[in-house]
């Protein structure tokens, strides 16, 4: 079993914001199979479906971002899954433009709160992630106001792509392995 996670906050106030970009991947790729329906389960919204010849869980925790880990954790121990070869999270990430992605087989967490709470659950940072850049917030602004404010009508529309663009990375990584994912889609943003 291959686990997709998106990561984001639950509840319509947040559906339209910079850190439910992971959400909005998740339902991008449930949106290209027939059938696919979500339903609540570990503290999630899950789905199954088949990428090539793997079945793939699509995941989205529903613990709030900070909680993430709560969600995530419990899957992973359901399936019995090893988060280096089985896991791949999805999040928003300040550091890079709006709409660039950027495919890591690991590494650290960095300031984001939901991969913070997924690592300390799972007890490792060995796992693939996609970071899908949200941009900087603007001079006088918080980050927490960035990340929770929604996008503006242009990078709306950057982020379209970017979400479609992260959602083909991810279906070929499943394909072909995640290093020739890697090779082929960053710095391709």
């Amino acid at each position: 079993m291959n686990i997709v996670i998106g990561l984001g906050n639950p509840g319509n106030q947040y559906a339209e914001t910079k850190h439910n970009v992971g959400f909005w991947v998740v339902d991008n790729l449930a949106s290209r199979f027939v059938d696919v329906r979500f339903r609540f389960k570990w503290q999630a919204d899950v789905a199954e479906c088949r990428i090539g010849d793997t079945t793939v869980l699509l995941v989205k925790p529903q613990t709030y971002m900070n909680l993430s880990g709560e969600a995530v954790v419990q899957v992973v121990n359901f399936y019995k899954a090893i988060p280096q070869q089985d896991l791949l999270v999805v999040y928003d990430d300040m550091d890079f433009p709006v709409g660039n992605i950027k495919l890591r087989q690991q590494g650290s967490a960095g300031g984001h709160n939901g991969l913070k709470s997924i690592v300390a659950r799972l007890g490792t940072e060995q796992f693939a992630r996609v970071r899908v850049g949200i941009g900087r917030p603007l001079p006088g602004r918080s980050p927490m106001e960035h990340v929770l404010s929604p996008f503006s009508a242009e990078e709306h529309a950057l982020m379209q792509g970017a979400v479609r663009t992260t959602a083909d990375a991810i279906v070929f990584a499943l394909e072909h392995g995640f290093a020739m994912a890697m090779n082929r889609f960053n710095g391709n943003s």
